[in-house]
């Protein structure tokens, strides 16, 4: 980096100064704070995005957004050139860069991180970021102070996609990577047609019970402007989009994170539509479930959550494929045995996982945080992962989707109209309508919506496929978090010793009981989460299990 260099960055960053006694930490879901105290750590994020380019040689996204938070909040994370998080390394040279004190600090972190990565701003490709940004009134000024952090690198340059959903963002960032078209049009191009294609192969006869109106909560967010650009193109499907924006608050009373928590109707819903087909997204659209509103019952709701939904998703994908695998145990040419696997956290309900594991599926577990789920599902041919919140996606690997391009073509000379090749043409249809980035609410909410039409599914019968296990969550206030170190998916406690035997002796009294402990990501907390075929013994297994960790830990 050469003095011309540095001078920018010194003269620039003295133009953001960092608010004092705050101290930022980037997470699976970026910096997040209450937007008055963001520029500076937006303008660093810039720098950061910036040398991320530089050092991939790719184009790197920046999205500003606080996702499902208060309208008074925003936050800013980055995309890595396949559209999925930041890469783990970096995570703490964000840490610093957002914490530096002054300029000439922040300068010097830059300074001995770049020899550290050894990233070479002479002879490669000049940095490129895609930038987007919510509906937040905040956005607009945070985006020039991202611009700002990204033009301080010499040669470097910001893309502004407007205002997007963050999985949008995440999308164009791995479109453009792969030299694709990568335009909003581009987006719901693919969305719209591969939606279509899997309407068009609904087997004959299926009696679909999904012709009524659909009703979505878009939260007041970004999700409710899309979905009004896609209704004006979209057919075989009847919606009405609700808390757009026009009128109610960003994620106040209303989206998928409200509704999945307090379990009652977003604002705007009432016992008119009692037993109808709800969906809910939150603010920055990547986050989803669904819903029916209950009769004569005050507001509460029959949740449909990310468990559900990531079902739903497996159980369609392991029909096609076994549809597939008669004609390979025919012994017929160029057959492929796909590897399909679940990926959930512990906090996934333990009746989903005793589902899915007696459908045939193999099911594995990770710790808590999306970017550990999307690694994970990514070893698999088809790796399906959700969390209960509603965030999730699947994921195809370019084996997989190789192989199924040339069985297209194949089945379509040899054997058209067969059910085989139908099969082939609906998983490839899926691969282009799920968001392959990240969790993605409209792909998801028009993947649901063509999985029920092509199974002949209402929402009741989608939701019994199985009854949730009651549960209660808890958190523990502690001095020191990093006290509990956990394994096995945070599922165990390796330390401190002994406490991990008492949560055994106290969830073998519960018939069905299941209990685990884990530090908290942001506060210090440690947080509880217990099962029980019955509410009240998980209530009183959450309980006793708090109790047992302050004892074990000190209260704060």
């Amino acid at each position: 980096m050469n003095h011309q260099q540095q001078s920018i960055l010194l003269d620039s960053a003295a133009r953001f100064p960092p608010p004092q006694g705050v101290k930022f930490s980037y997470g699976t879901s970026g910096f997040r704070a209450e937007a008055s105290i963001l520029e500076s750590t937006v303008y660093r994020v810039g720098i950061l995005a910036a040398l991320r380019s530089i050092k991939t040689q790719a184009v790197i996204g920046l999205m500003i957004t606080a996702s499902h938070n208060h309208v008074s909040d925003n936050g800013v994370k980055i995309a890595d050139p396949g559209g999925e998080m930041l890469s783990q390394q970096w995570e703490p040279f964000a840490d610093s860069l957002a914490n530096a004190s002054d300029p000439e600090h922040l300068l010097q972190l830059i300074l001995e991180f770049v020899k550290k990565e050894n990233i070479q701003f002479e002879g490669g490709k000049g940095a490129e970021v895609l930038l987007g940004r919510d509906t937040r009134p905040s956005g607009e000024s945070l985006l020039e102070a991202a611009k700002q952090g990204i033009r301080s690198i010499v040669g470097a340059v910001a893309v502004d996609m407007g205002v997007v959903t963050t999985p949008q963002l995440h999308w164009m960032v791995r479109a453009t990577n792969k030299g694709e078209k990568a335009s909003e049009h581009d987006y719901f191009d693919q969305l719209i047609s591969s939606f279509r294609c899997l309407l068009d192969l609904i087997p004959q006869g299926a009696q679909s019970s999904n012709k009524e109106k659909m009703i979505v909560d878009a939260a007041n967010g970004v999700g409710g402007l899309k979905l009004e650009v896609i209704k004006k193109s979209i057919h075989g499907l009847n919606f009405e989009v609700r808390n757009t924006g026009k009128e109610g608050v960003l994620n106040d009373g209303v989206g998928a994170d409200f509704v999945q928590k307090e379990k009652v109707t977003p604002y705007g819903f009432s016992t008119a539509d009692v037993g109808m087909r709800c969906a809910s997204l939150d603010g920055d659209a990547d986050r989803l479930v669904y819903f029916t509103v209950l009769p004569n019952s005050s507001g509460k709701i029959e949740l449909v959550d990310g468990d559900k939904i990531l079902s739903l998703f497996a159980l369609f994908i392991k029909e096609q494929l076994s549809i597939l695998e008669e004609a390979n145990n025919k012994k017929v040419n160029n057959s492929y045995e796909a590897h399909l696997g679940v990926v959930q956290t512990a906090y996934a309900n333990g009746a989903s996982t005793d589902y899915l594991k007696q459908a045939g599926l193999e099911v594995v577990l990770t710790p808590t945080g999306v970017k550990y789920l999307h690694e994970k599902a990514a070893d698999f041919d088809i790796g399906v992962y959700f969390e209960a919140n509603g965030h999730g996606t699947i994921l195809f690997s370019s084996n997989f989707l190789s192989w199924l391009d040339v069985r297209v073509n194949e089945l379509g000379s040899t054997a058209k109209g067969s059910e085989q090749l139908k099969a082939a043409l609906r998983l490839l249809a899926v691969s282009k309508l799920i968001n392959q980035a990240v969790g993605d609410a409209l792909s998801g909410l028009f993947l649901v919506e063509a999985i029920l039409q092509h199974m002949g599914w209402s929402i009741h019968k989608w939701n019994e496929l199985y009854n949730d296990l009651p549960s209660r969550q808890l958190k523990v206030k502690v001095v020191d978090r990093t006290a509990v170190v956990t394994a096995n998916a945070e599922t165990e406690v390796v330390s401190p010793p002994g406490i991990q035997e008492a949560i055994n002796v106290l969830t073998a009294k519960y018939p069905r009981g299941r209990c685990f402990i884990r530090p908290s990501g942001t506060e210090d907390v440690v947080r509880v989460y217990a099962e029980a075929s019955r509410q009240q013994a998980a209530d009183d297994l959450a309980s006793s299990v708090a109790k047992l960790t302050d004892q074990f830990l000190g209260s704060h």
